[in-house]
């Protein structure tokens, strides 16, 4: 059986109904070339608003202030399976500046974000998402596509 890992993802929302994306780099162990939110591991003993504030600092320079739930999800990686929590939030300081881990950054409207391919374990997260908070299409299953 696999242990559990958790980790957190920032939906960065700028007031005109677009969130801050990142693209994993080329060389990523993990997801490269794919879109994600800021986020990534919660360290042992750390609770998740330090994680994600953390997190979203080292990856994009920018300081948040968390504004409520997104939501969760689960999904298995090789040797973990993730607990997934994304908390909305709002830029509050910084400027956008990228760590190695990502080469390139976007703010993305809500209804465009199936536009942009997504890590496949949490793809259909972040359009049900999207979907809930704008009224676009609801997410396609893999068959649909």
């Amino acid at each position: 059986m696999k242990p559990y890992s958790m980790a957190v993802k920032a939906v960065i929302l700028d007031g005109s109904g677009r969130c801050l994306l990142l693209r994993r780099s080329a060389d990523s162990r993990n997801f490269p070339g794919r879109w994600e939110w800021p986020g990534g591991k919660v360290d042992p003993g750390e609770d998740f608003v330090s994680a994600l504030v953390r997190e979203t600092r080292e990856e994009t320079g920018l300081e948040i202030e968390i504004t409520g739930l997104a939501g969760a999800t689960t999904f298995e990686m090789p040797k973990v399976k993730v607990v997934l929590l994304s908390m909305e939030a709002r830029p509050a300081g910084g400027e956008v500046r990228l760590s190695s881990e990502h080469d390139a950054w976007e703010w993305v409207p809500l209804k465009e974000l199936s536009h942009r391919p997504q890590p496949n374990a949490i793809q259909s997260f972040v359009l049900a998402y999207a979907h809930r908070k704008t009224g676009a299409a609801p997410p396609r299953t893999r068959a649909e596509v």
